[in-house]
């Protein structure tokens, strides 16, 4: 039997795009190969004005409607699933810890300044009386509002409800070890125990594994690259209180889950395939935590993990047709798979029904590394 859609990868970027092609009446097939993805170690972070950085501005603008688009893609998920996403409003504080980092952090105030973007400064005093947990020696604070945060696990268990009540199927555990390819266009899948699966269309969301899929002419191919991230779960025995928003510095992040869990991360590291977790790399975490919320030290390890990223040349998403008839791409979304995830399910489910890209995605298009590689 000939699906009319198989989506490669159950994480939340294929999931989403998955809800999206079946409300719109295509019957998708979710291929899940039950290996940790980065979904599984994100943080959840919605923070596009908190990223924005000087020469991305077309990701801080596919950012900032993806994050207007998520409390109404929330809400209609909860209703469709039955379960909550997690979604937290949680506003964000990004503090400086010395002289250095301060000077950093006006830089960045007004490059969000010159953008337009809701950002203000706070004295130490000031973000203190936000923060109690904020120790003394904090030089300067940025504070964003309009942040929010989702919990991942929680967001993938709704989307995947969701996907199944809308008429799609996700099968667990099937690796996809290829794409099949004939005469310019792609015919379906094969699975890493040799099961071939026709399709009319694939949709490649597998993040970084991506680029591990065998059959694809290298000419077709977009690059991503696997980038590294260790990340902790640390749990307060006392309960919620000690943060109420996220905490950001230069170099690591911690979020609170809103039941005394609360979420350190992440490091970068471009280690190729390796998913060892480090002492080295909890160090650096919990040391660059713990100078400016010293309560960090009181916190019970509940896990540690590390997941890769699936990072492209230039830090935007791949979203759209490939080079192949029937062949689409949503990866590369590097560390904002979840924040894109409204966004990039509209887009794939759009292409997958045959609408081509909106103007305002075609910054996503796979072809700009397709036209490179030809030139």
């Amino acid at each position: 039997m000939q699906r009319d859609v198989v989506v490669v990868g159950g994480g939340i970027v294929g999931l989403a795009a998955a809800w999206r092609a079946a409300q719109r009446g295509l019957r998708p097939l979710v291929l899940e190969a039950g290996e940790r993805g980065a979904w599984q170690v994100a943080a959840g972070m919605l923070a596009p004005v908190t990223e924005a950085e000087p020469g991305e501005r077309a990701l801080l603008e596919l950012g900032l409607r993806s994050a207007a688009a998520f409390p109404a893609f929330c809400e209609e998920l909860a209703a469709a699933s039955g379960l909550d996403p997690g979604r937290r409003q949680t506003g964000t504080l990004v503090v400086a810890r010395d002289r250095d980092e301060a000077e950093a952090l006006e830089r960045l105030l007004a490059f969000r300044r010159s953008l337009g973007l809701d950002v203000e400064r706070l004295r130490p005093s000031q973000a203190r009386r936000l923060e109690p947990a904020l120790a003394p020696t904090v030089r300067l604070a940025l504070a964003v509002d309009g942040d929010e945060a989702v919990d991942p696990r929680r967001l993938v268990a709704a989307l995947a409800a969701a996907v199944e009540r809308a008429g799609g199927t996700l099968r667990r555990g099937a690796r996809v070890a290829g794409v099949r390819c004939d005469g310019g266009r792609v015919t379906g899948v094969t699975l890493a125990g040799g099961e071939e699966i026709a399709a009319e269309r694939v949709l490649l969301a597998a993040g970084a594994w991506t680029s591990r899929l065998e059959g694809l002419p290298e000419e077709a191919r977009v690059p991503v690259r696997p980038v590294k991230g260790q990340i902790l779960m640390l749990r307060d025995p006392r309960g919620p209180g000690l943060l109420e928003r996220t905490i950001r510095t230069e170099h690591a992040y911690l979020v609170p889950r809103g039941d005394g869990r609360y979420v350190l991360g992440a490091t970068v590291e471009e280690q190729g395939w390796d998913t060892a977790p480090t002492a080295g790399g909890v160090f650096e975490l919990v040391r660059d935590l713990s100078e400016v919320v010293p309560g960090v030290l009181e916190l019970a390890i509940e896990e540690l993990s590390v997941g890769l990223r699936p990072g492209s040349p230039d830090n935007l998403p791949a979203i759209g047709p490939g080079a192949l008839d029937g062949l689409v791409w949503a990866t590369g979304h590097y560390r904002n798979g979840v924040l894109l995830a409204p966004v990039t399910g509209d887009l794939a489910a759009g292409v997958l029904a045959g609408e081509p890209l909106p103007e305002w995605a075609v910054a996503c298009s796979p072809a700009r590394f397709l036209t490179a590689a030809v030139a």
